[in-house]
Formats: structure tokens, sequence, C-alpha cells
């Protein structure tokens, strides 16, 4: 039953897409928006800050390090529980399943900047590359012809099939930390609907948002160092609001790569993330640049380069 209602939800059209907005499925997003003004009314405190900025960051770390890195990309590998773990954790930042994630990833690459790119600012301006391309009933499906390598596990369909999940615990839990807060520490100022808005709505909304840049202001603002045959920019601010995904011409230049800063100046502290994590033994077997690419000298050629060198795709967890 999994297995069935996952496929009926997987489709895409083929072509460009028309562009349908699905309003009604579309409410929950839009109400996470919405629901950041109520910061008006429960008011402020520094826990609840905190709480919002811890987890900005470890959900941009799992979406840039897991659902990117990892999931579409297999820049390393890790067990079987590490790679369930790793799709938790992204699915907490409400971007949906890995499987779905990965699967238009996988087709931004091999399309990026073409008619077929379903997010790119050059083909289709900024809005729709920015948001306006996922709130269009063709792509809530997804090409899973490209995620072959992920269909098999059924605890990662069922993330994509239960994607609301996820987030909605979450944000239960967050509720409960403020509810326990102001009775147990009154002296911090907050409550459950204070933590809830700033640590779950705020938080996710800005996830959500410099996630996207990605999408649209990296193939719009930056510098090119490699001819990609796109326009993949990289970005330093970009790389600081998303902990390193800012250098989008290089990633594009070699998508494999677990380090998109190739250099010691370009900070990419995901990559940091990820090597504490190897130093502890949850991933393993990270792929770097050949320095004969990084240079120039060396390219990464046809649908090789098109497709986030696909070879790597078929990488299995150690189990």
């Amino acid at each position: 039953m999994l297995r069935l209602g996952f496929e009926r939800r997987q489709r895409m059209p083929r072509g460009n897409a028309i562009r349908h907005v699905d309003w009604a499925r579309m409410m929950p997003f839009l109400a996470m928006h919405g629901a950041c003004l109520a910061a008006f009314w429960v008011g402020v405190s520094w826990i609840a800050v905190a709480v919002g900025g811890a987890l900005y960051a470890l959900r941009m770390l799992a979406i840039t390090g897991f659902y990117h890195r990892y999931f579409s990309h297999r820049a390393f590998k890790t067990s079987r529980l590490g790679q369930f773990v790793f799709g938790l954790l992204g699915a907490s930042a409400g971007q949906r399943g890995p499987i779905w994630w990965a699967a238009h990833h996988r087709h931004h690459h091999a399309h990026a900047d073409l008619p077929e790119d379903v997010h790119s600012p050059v083909q289709h301006g900024f809005l729709w590359s920015h948001m306006g391309w996922f709130m269009c009933r063709e792509h809530f499906g997804a090409d899973l012809s490209r995620v072959h390598d992920l269909l098999k596990y059924p605890e990662l369909r069922f993330l994509d099939r239960f994607d609301v999940l996820v987030p909605s615990l979450l944000g239960s839990a967050v509720f409960s930390l403020g509810m326990v807060l102001k009775h147990r520490y009154p002296e911090l100022g907050t409550d459950g609907w204070q933590m809830l808005v700033w640590g779950f709505f705020i938080s996710t909304v800005a996830v959500y948002h410099g996630t996207y840049t990605i999408n649209s202001l990296s193939h719009l603002y930056g510098t090119q160092r490699y001819p990609t045959g796109d326009a993949s920019r990289n970005n330093p601010w970009l790389a600081l609001v998303t902990l390193g995904e800012g250098w989008h011409n290089n990633h594009h230049h070699y998508p494999a790569a677990v380090r998109q800063g190739f250099y010691w100046w370009e900070l990419d502290l995901t990559f940091y993330f990820l090597k504490c994590l190897e130093f502890s033994g949850v991933i393993w077997a990270l792929k770097s640049v050949p320095d004969a690419v990084r240079e120039g000298v060396a390219v990464v050629e046809g649908v090789a380069a098109r497709e986030g060198v696909a070879a790597h795709w078929t990488d299995e967890p150690h189990i």
C-alpha cells in the first residue's frame, strides 16, 4: 500500500510544465509565512531566538549536507541507519522527502538553465525559480527514473509519502519545550506559543528562503570561475546564508565533490560539519575535487557533467 500510494504521487509532465499553481495544496506553505506575523503578539525572548537560530543551522546543514550532498550527489557514504537519520533531519526542514528533493535536483543538473530546468531564473524568471515552480501542480511529482538508488529503501519512501509528519512532530516538540520552560524557568520569559513562532515558524521560513536562493540568486549574481555552460555563480554572501552552498559555480563544475568551497578562503561550513562526522565514523569515503579539475586543467564533459556525475548515484550505504 505504501508503494502504491507513493507512486501515485510521483508523476511529472513531459517537456515544459504548464504554470498551474495549486493554491489549495499550497495553503500550509502560505500559512507558515502568515504564522510568522504572530511574533508581534507573542513577543520575543533571547531563548526563543536562540532555539530558532539553532534549528535554522541544524536544518540548513541537513538540507545542504544530507539532502543535497548525500541524497542528490552521493558525495560520501554512510550506514543505512545513518541514511535514515539524515533523511529524518532533512525532512524536518519542511522541504518534502529526500527522494522528491533528490529527483528534482538531479533533473536540474541534467538540464541546468535549459528550458527543461523547472527552476532556472534564466528561463523562467526570479520569482518562479525561487518558489513558484514547486507551487505548480505539475511538479508535486518527480522523475523517479533518476532515483532508483533511493527507491529501494522503504524507510525513505515512507518519509516521502508522509512528508508532513516530521515537521509536525518538530513543531509539537518546540511548542512543548516552550511550555516546559515557562513553568520551570519563568525568568526566561518564554512560553509555548512564543517558542513555536520563533523556534519553528520563523526558523523554518528562513531555511526555506535560504535554500531557495541557490535556485534563484546563485544563477543571477556572483562570479563564474568555470565555463560550465549554465548561469551558475559563486556568491560568498549566499555561502554564508546557506552554510556553504553559495559556491555554486564550483559545484556545477564538479557536482560529485563533497566540498563546494574549492579553496581554503571559500568558507564552506557544511564541509567542515561533514568532516566532523567523518572523524566520528558516521560517514566515510568523502569525494574530493581532483587537483586538475579544481585548477581547470581537466573538466567533466558532456552528459556526466550535466547529470552531476551520474555514476556516483549508484553508491549504496553500508548495511
